[in-house]
């Protein structure tokens, strides 16, 4: 009975990750102007450099300018990013506000998934709404409203230019760290964080450097983001630019600064309680690699709570498990921050 159900999984799986018609690999590039580098004759070296210093320091690295212009309009707010990038579009954030006026001074922050839509994790921005909980979503770097028109996907955010991807996570991060302020401003001091595929990584690195986060759901984990893309099926044409031009390993070594693997130790200290979700089928976010992802948070005693699901990384977004995987993070978020009875400034 497993291997049928795995190998029926495995059907339904690859039948979603094909709807997507709209993938198209962009040409590989260094991306080293986006960092700000001079290649000095080895872009290798001048990348991994960097790489280097920016994950030792990344306390400078992901450090966000408080001060800022926020603007809520109805649910909508939107303010400046910290960064500037040639497309005005992504250039301002735009975040959807779902109060609940049982909340007290909890919210949690929701980050969705690469390519999501203007509608993703609307619905459960509701449901935490149900449980007692505020919700703000964010829309990262290069999504929705901040897509410039000349692409169809969010392809700016993860591709084969190796520089702009990690300068667009650097960006989402700061962008969560201001939502955070403009909560924080509002009165909420129990501040959640929860995210879904690359929203899951965004959402660990916002958490590893603001201790303002008390609670944390990886909506699916993985310890590089290297392994994602040389390995997942949703990064099938971004691995065929790749490949013959660098390996899995130095793409670990490149990409470390936007790696959960570089901060596992500064989400223990900063003691924020935990939940990891992973798919026991799932063909973008492996289990070998979310395994590891597990097996690190234990060894580090890192204050978690793990939960498998029995579908895939597409699925998840499928009834039963849409269920399943909301009801198990709104509870989780309910539970983990406190209740306390504040007036809010709005």
């Amino acid at each position: 009975m497993a291997a049928l159900y795995s190998r029926w999984m495995s059907r339904w799986e690859s039948r979603l990750a094909a709807a997507d018609r709209r993938r198209v690999p962009h040409p590989f590039e260094w991306g080293l102007d986006w960092l700000g580098l001079d290649a000095g004759g080895s872009p290798e070296v001048a990348l991994a450099r960097f790489a280097a210093q920016a994950s030792a320091d990344s306390e400078s690295f992901y450090r966000h300018r408080p001060e800022r212009e926020f603007q809520l309009e109805g649910a909508t707010l939107r303010f400046p990013s910290d960064i500037e990038t040639p497309y005005p579009e992504n250039n301002t954030v735009w975040a959807e506000f779902f109060p609940s006026p049982r909340s007290g001074a909890r919210a949690v922050l929701v980050i969705p998934q690469w390519n999501s839509d203007d509608e993703s994790h609307i619905g459960l921005c509701r449901l935490l709404n149900r449980m007692g909980l505020t919700a703000l979503r964010l829309s990262k770097a290069y999504h929705h409203r901040r897509k410039p028109p000349h692409l169809e996907r969010a392809d700016f955010h993860v591709s084969a230019n190796l520089g702009r991807t990690i300068h667009a996570f650097r960006q989402s991060v700061l962008d969560a760290r201001a939502c955070l302020d403009w909560l924080g401003s509002r009165g909420y001091r129990e501040l959640g964080v929860l995210g879904t595929s690359l929203g899951s990584c965004v959402a660990l690195l916002t958490a590893a450097h603001d201790s303002r986060v008390k609670a944390a759901v990886f909506n699916h984990v993985s310890m590089h983001v290297a392994d994602v893309v040389m390995t997942g099926v949703s990064c099938t044409h971004v691995r065929q630019t790749l490949e013959g031009r660098v390996t899995q390993d130095d793409l670990r070594r490149y990409w470390s600064p936007i790696s959960p693997a570089s901060y596992l130790e500064r989400l223990r200290r900063g003691g924020s309680r935990n939940l990891l979700i992973w798919g026991g089928h799932d063909t973008t976010f492996r289990p070998e690699y979310s395994r590891l992802a597990l097996d690190a948070f234990r060894e580090l005693g890192i204050d978690h709570r793990a939960v498998r699901l029995p579908c895939g990384h597409y699925t998840t977004g499928k009834f039963p498990f849409n269920w399943w995987d909301g009801l198990t993070m709104a509870s989780f978020l309910r539970r983990n921050l406190q209740r306390r009875d504040a007036t809010l400034v709005f």
